[in-house]
C-alpha cells in the first residue's frame, strides 16, 4: 500500500511539472465529447486472472454507453446520459451474476475557456443514482450484510473542474480532473449511515500519448494512456480518525492500443480501497487485473 500510493503521488506530480500553458496551432483542440469520455470513464471486461483479495471471478464488466444532448459540436454547453451498468460474474456453481451495480445518470459539461484555446477548462455538474435492484433485508439475522438480496440504493450529486491541456515534448494531452460528490443522507437508505462514506473528494489524472507523425485532422486512437484515480471519504465512515489512510481509495490504469485492434485494446489495473460494487462495499480490496477496453478517443 505505501509503495503503491508513494509511486502514484509521484506520477501525478510529475505530470503537473509537464503541465505547461502551450498554445500549438498545428494541433486541433479537444472536444467536450473527449473530455467528458475521459470522465466519465470506459467499458471494459476483465480477464479471469485477477490477483489479489477479491472474490474469484470470471470476468468483470463495466459498461458505460454515452448519449450527448447538444445543439452542435461547437457548443460551449452539452449534456451526457448514462445508463451505467457494473457486472460480475463469480466462480462458482451455475456462474451467477450477483447483483448488478445501476448506476444511471446525467452529467451537464459547460466550456469555460475561449473555444480556440488548446488548453482548456470545463465545469460539471452531475446528478446520480447507485442501486443493485434487490429488495430483501440489508443484515442477515446474525448482523452480517445481505449480500445476495439487501436493499442497496444511494442518489447522489457531484461538481468539478477539469483541466485539459496539451504538451507537445511529450506529444500527449493532458487532463486532470477534481471534484466534491454529496450522498444527501435522506437520499441514502438508512442502514448505510456511519458505514458508508456521503462525502467523497474525488481527483483524476490522464496522460494520452498520441502516435508519433500523426496527423491531427484525422480521426484516430491514442495509442496509449495512464489514468490515476483517488477519492478521499469525508464524514462518520467506520468510525475512522479523520485522517485515516483507510478513507483513501487509490487506482492507476494503463492502456495501451495495439495496431491490429480498431475499436479495443489492451489494460492492466491496480486498485486500493473501498469496494465499489454496491453491498460489497464493506469489502477494502487490493487488486491488479488485466483485460480488454474500448478507449476509442476521437481527437
Amino acid at each position: 500500500m505505501n509503495r503503491f500510493f508513494a509511486i502514484l503521488i509521484f506520477i501525478i506530480t510529475y505530470s503537473f511539472s509537464c503541465l505547461g500553458q502551450e498554445n500549438n496551432d498545428a494541433i486541433q483542440a479537444i472536444e467536450l465529447t473527449t473530455i467528458s469520455q475521459v470522465n466519465q470513464g470506459n467499458s471494459y471486461i476483465t480477464f479471469p486472472t485477477d490477483i489479489g483479495n477479491i472474490e474469484p471471478l470470471w470476468f468483470e464488466g463495466n459498461l458505460i454507453p454515452n448519449f450527448y444532448i447538444r445543439q452542435s459540436k461547437n457548443s460551449r454547453l452539452m449534456g451526457v446520459v448514462t445508463p451505467q451498468v457494473i457486472i460480475r460474474m463469480y466462480q462458482e456453481e451455475s456462474f451467477p451474476v450477483r447483483t448488478p451495480s445501476y448506476i444511471p445518470q446525467i452529467t451537464a459539461y459547460y466550456l469555460l475557456s475561449p473555444k480556440t484555446e488548446v488548453n482548456r477548462l470545463s465545469l460539471f455538474g452531475k446528478l446520480a443514482h447507485h442501486s443493485n435492484g434487490q429488495d430483501g433485508d440489508f443484515f442477515l439475522e446474525n448482523g452480517d450484510i445481505n449480500l445476495l438480496s439487501g436493499n442497496f440504493a444511494t442518489n447522489y450529486y457531484e461538481l468539478g473542474l477539469i483541466k485539459t491541456n496539451y504538451s507537445s515534448r511529450f506529444n500527449a494531452f493532458q487532463f486532470f480532473g477534481t471534484s466534491l460528490e454529496i450522498h444527501p443522507p435522506n437520499l441514502t437508505v438508512e442502514e448505510l449511515n456511519g458505514i458508508y462514506s456521503l462525502y467523497r473528494w474525488n481527483t483524476i489524472f490522464s496522460i494520452f500519448r498520441m502516435p508519433p507523425n500523426s496527423n491531427q485532422k484525422k480521426k484516430k486512437n491514442a495509442s496509449i494512456s495512464l489514468k490515476g484515480q483517488s477519492i478521499w471519504m469525508f464524514g462518520e465512515y467506520n468510525n475512522l480518525d479523520n485522517f485515516s489512510l483507510d478513507r483513501l481509495n487509490l487506482s492507476l490504469t494503463f492502456y495501451y492500443h495495439p495496431k491490429f485492434l480498431e475499436d479495443i485494446g489492451l489494460f492492466a489495473q491496480i486498485y486500493h480501497g473501498m469496494d465499489y460494487y454496491n453491498m460489497y462495499f464493506d469489502h477494502q480490496i487490493d487488486v491488479i487485473r488485466f483485460g480488454i477496453m474500448t478507449e476509442k478517443l476521437r481527437f
